[in-house]
């Protein structure tokens, strides 16, 4: 990789040692890019295209990523275990980009995401989302909800299932299986991401509705059945 993509690689990477909250610098560097590729890069006065990416120099310019290198974001999205970001040379001037493969609150257009359409063969029977017990009554009455992201994220099975390597997080100790084929027949889209997580907006409310529940787990302490209504 050539000096002009490196930006600022002059500086040497400072590894995963770990600061003061007991956090290694690669969690605290995955979590800040999370942060700014996803929800706060315009409020950082960071400039993010319609397709989601930034250029690595300007996000290791601002403040906050000061004391971190290229080599460091490189790392970083290497060895991410949900695969969270994606780099590119800008296909013009060659210059390193990043950006989040999923899980925005801005508006982002062009995301690379894949349809899924009724009746493919990559369209599962069934998906799941991960959340929390404490939020199982509203969910159960309302159902699932973006929120202030741009979409509800599913999972194709739970974590540790064979190719699941994202979708939800690792602590979620309630599990809601999704009719995909169900709520597509409904006219609710769906997509595919780039690392493996099904996407989707919810109805014109931003909602999956509980008809289209199929099943509920608790996770832990130990995995047991939930009733639907």
């Amino acid at each position: 990789m050539d000096s002009v993509k490196r930006g600022r690689g002059g500086r040497s990477g400072r590894g995963r040692r770990a600061n003061r909250g007991g956090e290694d610098r690669d969690t605290c560097l995955s979590k800040s890019m999370s942060y700014a590729l996803r929800h706060g890069a315009s409020q950082m006065g960071l400039h993010m295209g319609t397709d989601g990416f930034l250029f690595v120099e300007e996000l290791l310019a601002h403040p906050q990523f000061r004391s971190y290198s290229v080599e460091d974001v490189e790392r970083v999205v290497a060895t991410n275990d949900k695969q969270r970001f994606k780099l590119r040379s800008h296909p013009e001037d060659g210059r390193l980009q990043i950006r989040a493969n999923q899980g925005h609150s801005v508006q982002v257009t062009d995301l690379e995401l894949r349809p899924v359409l009724a009746g493919s063969p990559d369209c599962p029977a069934e998906a799941v989302h991960g959340s929390y017990l404490r939020n199982w009554s509203s969910i159960q009455q309302q159902g699932l909800s973006r929120m202030r992201r741009t979409h509800i994220h599913l999972a194709s099975g739970l974590p540790g299932e064979d190719g699941v390597i994202s979708g939800m997080r690792k602590d979620c100790d309630l599990a809601v299986f999704i009719d995909v084929p169900r709520a597509l027949a409904d006219g609710v889209e769906f997509f595919w991401s780039e690392n493996g997580v099904l996407l989707t907006p919810g109805d014109v409310e931003g909602k999956l509705l509980p008809k289209y529940f199929t099943r509920a787990l608790r996770l832990r302490p130990t995995r047991s059945v939930l009733p639907l209504q």
